[in-house]
Order: C-alpha cells, then structure tokens, then sequence
C-alpha cells in the first residue's frame, strides 16, 4: 500500500476539525502545523487498519453477491425432460 496522501484542501480541512477537537474536548489550542503532523501520523499509522477493514469489508460483500448469483444461475437451469 502506498502512503495515504490529501489534497491541500482535504488536508485544511483536517487540520480544522484535529484543531476543533482539541479545543472543544481537551482544552487545548494546538496549532496547525502541529494538526498536520499528527494527521500524518494517524494516517501512516491507524490509516492502514482502516484500509485493511475496508477491504476485509468488501470482500465479504462481493462473496455475498458471487453466492447470491450462483442461486439466481441455478434458479434458471432447465431440466431435462
């Protein structure tokens, strides 16, 4: 997996919301290049678990679907006679 990357808008936008929490929920004001560094380390280290439980996620669903389709395939098989 390559490295999670923002674009500078996603990353402003982050970087409010880290900066609003720690306000709002510590009490605390931390700046913006403080907000991007932990971003940045949330990201390189949490961001991967996200990734891995998406596509854990997704695999689930598309077996789900393949079986779903086996029984619609089966449901149109004619017998013979």
């Amino acid at each position: 997996m390559s490295e999670i990357k923002f674009s500078n808008d996603q990353t402003a936008r982050l970087v409010s919301k880290v900066k609003a929490y720690f306000e709002a929920e510590l009490d605390q004001e931390i700046g913006g290049f403080e907000a991007e560094f932990l971003i940045d380390f949330f990201a390189s280290e949490i961001g991967p678990h996200f990734y891995n439980q998406g596509l854990a996620d997704a695999h689930l669903l598309l077996q789900e679907k393949v079986e779903e389709l086996g029984y619609q395939i089966q449901e149109l098989e004619k017998v013979p006679g």
